[in-house]
């Protein structure tokens, strides 16, 4: 199948709800990117900082026309002022440390960067991200640093086939926004989650973004 009927199948899955479709362009080049451009995916995201640089720069060049790059692998402090200010959202800010660096080299751009909380639902020893009660007593100092602004959550399920086990996440990163929003009055509007294997069941639990690599790419 091609992007574009990759894409169709996509757009009838979510139907009428309103989510964001992130095209995760880890493993395609230029070209495939510019087709689901074509397609009228504007919002595309990278897992490493290199790559992603190297692309925006190369894509900028090949298609005419305004999208939004987003970094949803580990970020590493060390990489923090090659990311902030090229990324419309950081999906991945999984420690106090790294939102202050990202607040930090924010601030001395004057800019503010819009930032996800990377949650990790379950214990994972292969994932990063705060656990839900380091997340309920951070929180506050997290959305008081000066330079970011925290727009929502982000989880990545266990390497699992097991359906349960991906709503489990899912249902539970919904149930932990909600908590945290009525706690602290804050608007969390986003949920990144959901992939190419889960995100049918990431949509039925309120994913406001989904971020789909093979599901799109793939031939």
């Amino acid at each position: 199948m091609s992007v574009a009927d990759n894409l169709a199948c996509i757009r009838e899955g979510i139907g009428a709800r309103p989510v964001k479709l992130v095209a995760v362009t880890k493993y395609v080049g230029v070209e495939s990117i510019k087709e689901a451009f074509d397609c009228g995916i504007t919002e595309f995201g990278e897992s490493k900082i290199q790559d992603a640089l190297e692309k925006q720069e190369l894509v900028a060049q090949a298609v005419s026309g305004e999208i939004n790059w987003h970094f949803i692998g580990h970020l590493q402090t060390n990489k923090v002022k090659k990311a902030v200010g090229r990324f419309s959202l950081i999906h991945s800010v999984d420690s106090i440390r790294l939102a202050e660096e990202i607040s930090k080299t924010a601030e001395k751009l004057s800019i503010v960067q819009p930032v996800l909380l990377q949650v990790k639902m379950l214990p994972d020893n292969s994932k990063n991200g705060f656990t839900p009660d380091e997340l309920r007593h951070d929180l506050p100092a997290l959305t008081a640093l000066p330079g970011i602004a925290v727009k929502g959550l982000m989880t990545i399920t266990p390497l699992s086939q097991d359906v349960s086990i991906w709503r489990q996440c899912f249902e539970g990163l919904q149930e932990l926004r909600d908590e945290l929003s009525s706690a602290y009055r804050l608007e969390l509007k986003e949920l990144s989650m959901g992939m190419s294997q889960d995100w049918r069941e990431a949509l039925a639990c309120g994913a406001t973004i989904v971020r789909l690599g093979s599901a799109i790419f793939r031939h």
